[in-house]
């Protein structure tokens, strides 16, 4: 059997796909399987052994330079590639009118969510065949009830996803001090309204630094940098550091002792890879998009606070004690 995933973004999107690529090479040991995906998260795919061919696709680049001749001749080479193979089955488990129109490029059957189900209803209307899964469950658990349905198999356990993810293809941390003595502060999202306050940050980190840890703050852009930079500088022997690749940030997950992050991707790359994990939530929902830890790892995620009702400083220390 040959599928096609289609999960381009964004990076927690993709990372909550990842458990039905297990799901699908327990049902069918020999299906072969690929992931169409924007390129800037080309590598989490490529992460789990189960997913044969990865298919990057460049939305978020092509939509700022339509103009442009190398655009339209990246686009036709995108098409060329993804013609290329003929599929008995395209999933497509974003249920977005972008989505549901890359699904509908691919050669093979499509399948997605309802019109009850999809986060854009219209999107229903480009698939051959449509499922309905409740809106109110985790991401994960629908992107896998989704995927059962399309490809005809049981779920064996709809409650301990396996998020497949290859360690051993992770590279080995940077070499910096104390190097799995560390905790990974991720104080950097897409929202304003999911961060939390940079005084918080600084106590926790402050808070961290007394037990003889070492706080290492990520950042993209410019504004996170700056960010990472005060907080650094506010916290004994902590570090700011430098821009990183995905695999790279997975390689600093991977080595620390734990991972504090707001509703942001890679504190669920955290969670998925096993390791104890807090994430705070500020503006969103946990039960729908919290970090959901995978097989074997059922304490290792925990989700605080909740829209409106982001965790105070105290509750995240009480929260991470066991684990200092």
């Amino acid at each position: 059997m040959r599928i096609l995933l289609v999960k381009t973004s964004s990076l927690g999107d993709v990372i909550h796909n990842l458990p039905v690529v297990s799901d699908v090479r327990r049902a069918f040991s020999e299906a072969q399987i690929d992931w169409l995906v924007e390129e800037s998260f080309v590598d989490i795919p490529q992460l789990h052994p189960g997913v044969r061919a990865v298919i990057p696709v460049a939305l978020r680049r092509w939509r700022k330079s339509l103009l442009k001749a190398d655009t339209w001749q990246e686009m036709r080479e995108f098409y060329a590639t993804l013609r290329r193979e003929s599929y008995d089955v395209v999933v497509d488990t974003q249920g977005l009118l972008k989505s549901a129109l890359l699904t509908r490029l691919a050669r093979g059957g499509r399948a997605g969510y309802a019109v009850a189900s999809a986060r854009e209803p219209v999107a229903a209307l480009f698939y051959n065949a449509t499922f309905t899964v409740a809106k109110d469950q985790h991401a994960v658990q629908r992107n896998r009830k989704l995927a059962a349905a399309a490809l005809g198999y049981v779920l064996s356990d709809v409650s301990a996803p396996d998020y497949g993810l290859a360690i051993s293809e992770i590279p080995t941390v940077p070499a910096t001090p104390a190097a799995r003595n560390t905790v990974l502060l991720l104080t950097a999202t897409s929202r304003a309204d999911k961060l939390w306050p940079e005084a918080h940050w600084q106590a926790l980190g402050c808070a961290f630094a007394t037990r003889g840890l070492m706080c290492l703050l990520p950042s993209g852009n410019s504004v996170e940098r700056a960010r990472a930079t005060r907080l650094a500088q506010a916290i004994p022997g902590a570090v700011a550091l430098p821009p990183l690749s995905l695999r790279e940030l997975a390689s600093y997950c991977a080595a620390a002792r734990l991972v504090v992050g707001v509703d942001t991707g890679l504190v669920h790359l955290a969670a998925a890879m096993g390791r104890p994990t807090l994430a705070l939530f500020c503006a969103s929902n946990p039960a729908l998009t919290g970090v959901l830890a995978g097989e074997g790892c059922a304490d290792s995620a925990i989700n605080l606070g909740m829209q409106g009702a982001p965790p105070g400083v105290a509750e995240v220390l009480a929260a991470a004690q066991p684990w200092l």
